[in-house]
């Protein structure tokens, strides 16, 4: 409610008869969710991967294309979104490697991760969309919607290219070329530039991630407005890191999702 401050330690006190009378029974599963929009979201280490996850408040925005007349995120349309938690960074190739040695996984294309994600830090680079159900499946996840993931890319940040606002440059990511602060002609390390408004990593730029949604080219212009999931069937989306960039190829396991309890 109005006037109350930030601080810890302190308590809700909820009478739900009275402060809900017309809600009042014994079937009741309550939800409170507290966002002061002072920096990153509460989230918590996910127990499988060790991955920390940020909580993605529910709410909504203007999805597709608001400044570069890209045909296929157009319309821009109203989308409303439940809550939930999304992976900070990128899924790490020390994190595949561990699934595939627990899981016993058969993955043969170590040689190309290695000359673009050198290392257990950098972005898993050469999955397909089995490798990423496999990966998903294992740890209890799942990939984000297109529209998930677009507005945890905005960071509360509303119509604009990038999570940076209209303009980037290479102190903000790793995209084509070196120069500031990006000094990897391929992928850099996750983390390695500012978060986003949701404490969210590498939301532009680094590697192209792989969504859950099918791609259809007219799917804008009839989407429903809360939690679309995309069309029954298609070819698959990625999204590149720019505000309504969508396609349909991806080589790399995106920053998984679960559903905020």
């Amino acid at each position: 409610g109005e006037g109350i401050a930030s601080g810890q330690g302190k308590k809700i006190v909820w009478q739900v008869a009275v402060d809900i009378p017309d809600l009042y029974g014994t079937n009741f599963v309550f939800e409170v969710a507290a966002d002061d929009n002072v920096g990153p979201t509460a989230g918590f280490v996910h127990p499988v991967d060790g991955a920390s996850m940020a909580l993605i408040p529910a709410g909504s925005f203007e999805m597709g294309d608001h400044l570069d007349g890209m045909s296929n995120a157009l319309p821009v349309h109203a989308v409303e979104l439940d809550a939930f938690y999304m992976d900070v960074h990128e899924v790490t190739v020390g994190q595949f490697k561990q699934f595939v040695a627990q899981s016993g996984y058969s993955y043969d294309r170590w040689d190309s991760v290695a000359e673009y994600s050198p290392g257990d830090d950098y972005p898993m680079v050469y999955v397909s969309l089995n490798d990423t159900k496999a990966f998903t499946e294992w740890v209890g996840k799942r990939l984000p919607t297109e529209a998930e993931w677009e507005y945890a890319a905005r960071g509360r940040v509303a119509g604009k290219r990038y999570p940076q606002g209209d303009d980037i440059t290479h102190d903000d990511a790793n995209y084509i070329g070196t120069g500031g602060q990006d000094k990897w002609d391929k992928c850099s390390r996750v983390g390695s530039f500012a978060a986003n408004g949701y404490g969210l990593y590498d939301m532009a730029g680094n590697a192209w991630e792989w969504c859950s949604d099918w791609y259809g080219e007219n799917y804008y212009s009839n989407s429903p407005v809360k939690n679309p999931t995309g069309p029954t069937f298609g070819t698959r989306v990625y999204c590149a890191g720019e505000g309504g960039s969508r396609t349909h190829l991806s080589t790399r396991v995106d920053k998984l999702v679960l559903k905020a309890p």
